[in-house]
């Protein structure tokens, strides 16, 4: 009797308001790789199907009919290229995990792509169907093709100041201390590393590209030599020392310019869905496709190492990180779209493919709460983000090259006033559009800061026969750091 009660109250309580997804941008890391010691470096069969994976969780999540939280207006089963905007670096590894990442959220459409001719004869599209959604390249004289294949990721130009910064790592109390307490850790290394690490590169200078010679034999390699010397402990300790490098190199709370890479993705971020609201869902899903180092800085400039120190951490092959923008308005249509006051923003994490990791949302910037208010969302990235060519240069104190012209004109007609990457309009945000640093130049600065100190660091690399072949041979400056992909 009381449970019947209990139901009848339950039935007469207001139901809550269905939310609904106008629009993501995913951020995610390419799959398993071979070795970047031996270029070409290519996307591996494992790292094929662990973003293949993730593209399908997405797809139940966001895409299928049926799906557990569908965009408003994204098409089902057809790919509509307008509806997608997709980006990657001109990169082997990050282009093939891209496409395979697409295959999982657009499968061959099968009978669906089957067209009639006049004749009545009927043709099928190649590959059972299969979809093809255009990749936006940023390539550039400056980027290399076969980055994945370099001593250093995207070696081209970049941010002069964020460079500095990250060399600044190197004179460091915390970095020199490190250096020493891990010089017999290092050692003992030496009948696994040896054979490419001398005794002056086999140290927590290299602690990254050790730690990834060494994780890339453990998944592919049958056997290693001198295995027995990996033990649990070793193997936690050595991605450990990695982690802390790589931390150290993408983000400093005191100097933010080091972080260059997430002010300039924030940037995007914000410009592309603040472009879904006032587009009105013309273009609900963007995807870009990059190197750890991006979402390092990131986590550190909206304050997840706060929420968890996992956060300071590189994150695994497959990664991804979502922001999906939500509304519980109860009517969507192009001529009643959501304003931006009945917006909100939702981050998402997953460590590792989403097939197989829970993705997890996560508050940002400090606050309290996982959903936050669109204005307050693109006032918080504001504080960090940098999204034109006059900002970025005024940051990197570059001069030459694209900052040229920007330097120039920022010195005639300087009213005072200092860019952020958007500014409140309409529905939503507004970036300038005049400088926007679009995909052709963020992702070279993304990809290729630590590149630069990589480069700058005099390392190189050396061939491989065994396990023991990762590599890099020493440095002959105090600033060493390695390309983070």
């Amino acid at each position: 009797m009381e449970l019947k009660t209990l139901l009848l109250c339950l039935t007469a309580l207001p139901l809550t308001t269905a939310e609904t997804v106008l629009g993501v941008y995913i951020f995610h890391r390419h799959g398993d790789r071979s070795s970047k010691s031996l270029p070409p470096v290519n996307l591996t069969s494992l790292g094929a199907d662990q973003v293949f994976q993730s593209g399908n969780f997405y797809r139940e999540r966001y895409v299928m009919s049926n799906a557990s939280a569908p965009i408003h207006g994204l098409s089902t089963d057809i790919a509509v290229p307008s509806q997608l905007n997709v980006l990657s670096p001109s990169d082997a590894v990050l282009q093939s995990s891209s496409l395979a990442f697409l295959q999982g959220v657009y499968p061959p459409a099968g009978s669906l792509s089957v067209s009639t001719l006049a004749n009545s004869s009927e043709v099928e599209a190649p590959l059972g169907g299969y979809q093809y959604v255009p990749v936006t390249s940023s390539s550039t004289a400056s980027t290399s093709t076969n980055a994945e294949s370099s001593e250093w990721l995207q070696g081209g130009s970049g941010c002069g100041n964020a460079v500095v910064s990250s060399n600044n790592y190197f004179q460091s109390a915390e970095y020199l201390s490190t250096l020493s307490s891990t010089k017999p850790f290092y050692s003992n290394l030496s009948p696994i590393i040896g054979g490419l690490f001398g005794s002056s590169a086999a140290t927590f200078k290299n602690a990254y590209t050790i730690f990834d010679y060494i994780n890339v034999g453990r998944i592919h390699n049958s056997s290693i030599p001198s295995d027995d010397l990996l033990t649990d402990d070793t193997v936690f300790q050595l991605r450990t020392l990695a982690d802390n490098h790589e931390w150290n190199l993408a983000y400093n709370e005191s100097d933010s310019i080091r972080a260059v890479a997430g002010a300039t993705l924030a940037a995007q971020i914000l410009q592309q869905l603040n472009s879904t609201l006032t587009g009105k869902g013309a273009t609900p899903v963007s995807v870009q496709f990059g190197a750890y180092a991006s979402f390092m800085s990131f986590f550190g400039l909206a304050q997840l190492h706060k929420v968890s120190e996992n956060f300071t951490g590189v994150v695994d092959y497959a990664s991804s990180m979502v922001f999906e923008l939500v509304t519980n308005a109860t009517t969507i249509s192009k001529t009643s779209y959501p304003a931006a006051s009945d917006v909100s923003v939702r981050f998402l994490m997953a460590n590792g493919t989403a097939a197989q990791n829970p993705l997890t949302a996560y508050p940002l910037f400090g606050q309290s709460d996982v959903l936050l208010p669109w204005t307050t969302f693109a006032s918080e990235m504001n504080k960090f983000a940098i999204g034109d060519t006059t900002a970025w240069c005024q940051a990197c104190g570059n001069t030459t090259g694209v900052c040229a012209s920007s330097t120039a004109s920022s010195s005639s007609g300087d009213d005072g006033s200092s860019t952020t990457a958007a500014s409140t309009s309409g529905n939503g945000i507004s970036l300038p559009v005049a400088g926007v640093i679009g995909a052709l130049v963020t992702l070279v600065v993304i990809l290729g800061l630590e590149g630069l100190v990589y480069a700058l660091a005099g390392l190189k690399l050396v061939k491989k026969s065994t396990l023991a072949s990762l590599g890099a041979a020493g440095a002959a400056s105090s600033a060493t750091a390695d390309a983070k992909a």
